[in-house]
């Protein structure tokens, strides 16, 4: 394993845990301790990518403008990177501006089965003679067919390597290996994989997902990330030297940088809760914790019936605002079963 590429979203993915309220001093002082640590690139910014700042997923402290910033003076031999959603940032006002900061990388999002609208993105970045990665978020909710197809889309626009997100902590083993294998066999460029961690499996599944052919790992220090989090590098790291594999990663760098992290910006260790548990079996982004929890508190209704609710009905990123419609519903179905007890 000698070609893996190590992509750091500690900077974008821990953003949701800490209701995007990074600073710039905060992503200074991370991008010093990551600096040399062997990581290909450090992705900064807002845990829905530039853009995003809204009402509707969070907004942040900082501006994209100024985390860039922070980052670029900070990074001498680790790469800066970038996410972009089409829907959330624009290349005219989102994605240039990066660029003119000193942004190497870009990944461009999508949902699993809409590979369609990463096409201007992804060409322009490859106009631009930077690196462009494509990643198919939700992996889970389509087929290995499917997902060739939108890979192969993606590959054709000009990505140089495909991510698949494992955005809802939801995948099992044998989901891992044979997505990841039918990927790998039937592309020409590189297979990567970001993990959540659920079900207590984003370490196992990275690891899954290398032996299986992948070539690029994505995950955080720490775990760091939306709900259960992501596989923390420093211990996929660990692993993979004691299974005598060589890696790219200084682990004790990593390790530093997670001291830095807990010092200064994680407000409390990453955990699995009963609502990350409940994300994953209902198959729904990870990120929804948080509006969940808030509109399950403001109706007085249980957090994991709206994660059920919302993966029946097959919410994606970019509609948050059913959790709340949701939370209403079931406020008065239970309103309403309370009154027909009391008449009878």
């Amino acid at each position: 394993m000698n070609d893996i590429k190590i992509f750091d979203s500690t900077l974008r993915d821990g953003s949701h845990a800490i209701a995007h309220t990074l600073t710039p001093e905060n992503v200074a002082r991370y991008c010093r301790a990551i600096d040399g640590s062997g990581v290909h690139v450090v992705i900064v910014g807002h845990g829905n990518g530039l853009g995003a700042s809204s009402l509707q997923v969070g907004l942040s402290s900082a501006s994209d403008e100024a985390l860039l910033k922070a980052a670029r003076k900070e990074l001498k031999h680790t790469k800066l990177g970038v996410l972009i959603f089409p829907g959330f940032g624009t290349i005219e006002d989102d994605l240039k501006p990066a660029l003119a900061l000193g942004t190497d990388v870009i990944l461009v999002a999508a949902h699993c089965t809409e590979a369609d609208l990463t096409a201007q993105y992804i060409s322009y970045a490859k106009t631009q003679k930077k690196e462009v990665y494509g990643m198919l978020m939700m992996y889970h909710m389509t087929t290995k067919e499917r997902l060739l197809t939108e890979a192969k889309k993606m590959e054709g626009y000009g990505a140089q390597g495909l991510l698949l997100m494992d955005s809802a902590g939801a995948s099992t083993p044998a989901l891992v290996k044979e997505t990841v294998s039918h990927l790998v066999g039937n592309l020409s460029i590189p297979v990567g994989f970001h993990a959540h961690n659920n079900l207590g499996m984003a370490v196992a599944h990275t690891w899954i997902a290398l032996e299986a052919g992948a070539r690029i790992v994505d995950g955080t220090v720490k775990g760091f990330g939306a709900g259960a989090g992501n596989c923390a590098l420093e211990v996929l790291t660990a692993l993979l030297q004691k299974m005598g594999y060589k890696t790219p990663t200084n682990l004790y760098k990593l390790m530093d940088a997670g001291d830095e992290l807990e010092r200064s910006i994680m407000k409390k260790p990453q955990e699995i809760s009963s609502i990350s548990i409940a994300s994953a079996l209902a198959g729904v982004f990870s990120g929804f914790a948080r509006p969940v929890k808030r509109a399950a508190e403001i109706y007085g209704v249980d957090p994991r019936d709206i994660f059920k609710i919302l993966g029946e009905r097959r919410i994606i990123v970019g509609q948050e605002d059913m959790v709340f419609e949701i939370a209403m519903e079931l406020a008065k179905l239970k309103k309403g079963k309370s009154n027909k007890a009391i008449k009878q």
